[in-house]
């Protein structure tokens, strides 16, 4: 009797399986950029292997459930972390506008025009910026931002204030050698007027966090801690001088520890057409 081929074994195989089985998961990249709950974040983990869906402590009942299935059906990992992720309005050296008081990013200028650039979700609160609190001393105007979506704003220097290009590190200045991309696993730091610096390292890269105001996608994610008052502030190599980002949000708190994310700076100076000097 003549033996069935290896060929036609196979075909058999495959024609007896469960066609539910045969189908393939969804993309967890498209399936989760439709996920649009406030208090969510998703990206690709490096250190899981995975897509990651991470809620906070705000997500619950029902909206965690559904989670749960979208997670199960692309395979990306449901993960929690303790408090809420949120923008953190009100940080390097603190600006103030609007009743809101936030962090100074870099210093950038555009020939001979000089700016600076901060947190979208605090450019939008105010159209004049200053140096303290009782508003006396004007930084500049607002020239540009964009929230959500993206979270980044340009201030157009208009006072006096001297605006070296530098970290503030709380105290003393670090000089500001350029811009550059994060990349996995690097050891950064970040300056913010709340919490001064903290430093961890870069955990993903191109994150969307679902903030209550909209989402915000291409972010880096970091292990550092950040608390209000801290965004706007720079990501930056401590060892180089060279700022990466400027702070979105996050959750956890600095006595707990926590999650930040931020805006890519390159982004930024392009989007400005704008540079570090």
């Amino acid at each position: 009797m003549r033996r069935p081929s290896l060929l036609a074994l196979i075909l058999v195989a495959l024609l007896a399986a469960d066609p539910a089985a045969a189908q393939a998961r969804p993309a967890p990249a498209t399936s989760l950029a439709a996920v649009h709950t406030p208090g969510t974040a998703w990206g690709y983990d490096p250190a899981a292997g995975r897509h990651t869906l991470t809620v906070d402590d705000s997500v619950t009942g029902a909206d965690l459930a559904a989670l749960r299935v979208t997670a199960a059906r692309t395979g990306a990992l449901l993960r929690r972390e303790p408090g809420r992720l949120r923008t953190l309005i009100a940080g390097g050296q603190a600006i103030y506008g609007g009743g809101t008081r936030c962090s100074l990013g870099a210093t950038v200028r555009s020939g001979t025009t000089w700016y600076f650039v901060t947190s979208g979700h605090c450019a939008t609160r105010a159209g004049t910026w200053y140096a303290d609190s009782a508003s006396t001393t004007v930084l500049g105007t607002r020239a540009g931002s964009s929230f959500p979506g993206n979270d980044y704003g340009l201030i157009r220097y208009t006072g006096t204030v001297t605006h070296p290009s530098a970290v503030y590190t709380h105290p003393g200045l670090l000089t500001i050698q350029g811009a550059g991309n994060a990349v996995i696993g690097q050891y950064v730091c970040r300056s913010g007027a709340t919490t001064g610096v903290r430093c961890g390292s870069v955990t993903a890269l191109n994150a969307t966090v679902n903030y209550a105001e909209g989402s915000v996608s291409g972010l880096i994610r970091t292990n550092i801690c950040a608390e209000a008052g801290d965004s706007g502030g720079p990501l930056y190599v401590p060892s180089t001088g060279t700022v990466l980002g400027i702070l979105s949000g996050g959750s956890g708190t600095c006595t707990s520890g926590g999650t930040s994310y931020f805006q890519p700076i390159t982004e930024v100076l392009a989007a400005y057409g704008v540079s570090i000097p």
